[in-house]
């Protein structure tokens, strides 16, 4: 996923599959160790960590069954290449490069290793250049590997999901804070450009303290979520806001803080319910 460093173009209307997010720092290494975890406590428990997936699916697959989504691939027209699998990684912007390099270490001669060349040209590109016409039929068809699945797992966790779940619990936020730092850096990554999930953050931070910083826990998430806003509407692919007006808010103006359930909440018009 990688928002930022290129810029979309057409408003989905009614996404049906994950978008990409903003450019991230290089990966750490070509092991991809990821830390050890921490205890769960937060959204990092494995019930909570299952309801935000599929919150966040709703919004980038209107679906709420994300296992469905390791097999999607599709170029959605937002300058960033294919998008594909569980969190919307993208030819264009680095982490489904990412994704291939370390699913090869794991399985070396899968059915995506041979387009690793094609996808170190294009990265930074909205090119399909060395990877028509079969790329999306073979990644469709990786997808039915155990292995591949485990590895986008893998990455979703390195990339996005553990640093965002150590951001808010550093910030003192409970498991909503940790969820909207997630569905942030989800979209936007975290790199140095201006809508970066670090950058909303600091914008946020002009406004208003996080809990660890003395501030109250609720005026501090209304604050990153106006930063959010702001950084959505800097992108017409994601000008529609309804992922944080209509989900995100509900949860916070309703009080729930743990992101219990039941949850109800709509994303671009569509309704969805957790029991």
């Amino acid at each position: 996923m990688a928002f930022g460093a290129l810029l979309g173009t057409a408003l989905l209307a009614a996404p049906v599959a994950a978008h990409a997010t903003a450019a991230r720092p290089t990966a750490p290494s070509a092991a991809h160790a990821a830390p050890a975890a921490a205890a769960a406590t937060g959204l990092d428990d494995p019930a909570k960590k299952e309801i935000a997936m599929r919150i966040v699916s709703s919004a980038e697959n209107s679906s709420l069954d994300w296992k469905a989504q390791y097999k999607y691939i599709e170029d959605i027209g937002d300058e960033r290449g294919y998008t594909a699998g569980i969190i919307g990684f993208c030819s264009g912007t680095g982490d489904m490069l990412d994704l291939v390099e370390y699913y090869t270490q794991v399985k070396p001669g899968n059915v995506l290793a041979g387009y690793l060349p094609a996808l170190r040209k294009v990265n930074g590109s909205d090119s399909h250049a060395g990877l028509d016409p079969n790329f999306t039929r073979d990644w469709a068809k990786a997808a039915q590997d155990g292995e591949f699945k485990k590895a986008q797992d893998h990455e979703r966790d390195r990339v996005y999901f553990n640093p965002s779940v150590k951001q808010g619990k550093s910030d003192g936020v409970g498991t909503l804070g940790q969820f909207m730092y997630y569905d942030a850096i989800v979209m936007h990554g975290d790199g140095a450009d201006s809508t970066s999930f670090r950058n909303i953050r600091k914008r946020a931070l002009s406004k208003a303290k996080p809990p660890a910083q003395g501030g109250n826990e609720t005026t501090w998430l209304n604050a990153f979520l106006d930063a959010r806003v702001w950084a959505m509407k800097q992108e017409e692919a994601h000008s529609d806001t309804s992922r944080v007006d209509t989900a995100q808010r509900v949860f916070l103006k309703k009080g729930n803080l743990n992101l219990d359930t039941p949850l109800d909440w709509k994303v671009y018009g569509d309704s969805f319910h957790i029991g």
